[in-house]
């Protein structure tokens, strides 16, 4: 039986969530995850998705998922942010993650996306070398910066001393 890489719909948001969940618990934040379903159909599947997600069923099954949302480059234009890639740990090396991978970078080009990025742990080490192997360059002089939402409620309350 084939891989079936699709786009997702409200249905998968089950599976969505427990994806996100084997991310995290993979990257050692288990408790990081402050989402539930109705996040994820509201987000992703409201009147205004802020993100979108290509899935990999296999009989039957949602076993792997490429989430992403689009960005603006000043200097490039139209970019794709790859917020998660996984495929369930018992199904990894079978390939799944390469078609969902490629089924990702095709709908980007063919929309005319300029540059595609995401994040990768420096410790997944399997990651960087799937991504440099497919032509992709990670970047080590750029510094990723967040400000989560106290911190944002904090700063807005200082400016308003």
């Amino acid at each position: 039986m084939e891989v079936i890489i699709r786009q997702a719909t409200i249905f998968d948001s089950v599976s969505i969530l427990n994806l996100i969940q084997e991310l995290a618990d993979y990257e050692k934040e288990p408790e990081s995850v402050k989402l539930n379903i109705s996040d994820i159909e509201r987000h992703g599947f409201g009147e205004t998705p802020l993100f979108r997600c290509l899935v990999a069923e296999f009989k039957n099954e949602v076993i792997g998922m490429a989430l992403y949302y689009p960005r603006y480059s000043t200097w490039k234009g139209p970019t794709f942010h790859l917020e998660d890639l996984i495929v369930t740990e018992s199904y990894k090396g079978q390939g799944f993650g390469t078609k969902l991978y490629s089924e990702f970078i095709k709908i980007a080009y063919e929309l005319g996306v300029e540059r595609i990025e995401w994040n990768v742990l420096d410790w997944n080490t399997p990651a960087i070398e799937f991504y440099e192997k497919s032509g992709a360059s990670v970047i080590h002089k750029w510094s990723t910066v967040q400000m989560h939402k106290a911190e944002m409620e904090a700063y807005l309350k200082g400016l308003k001393k």
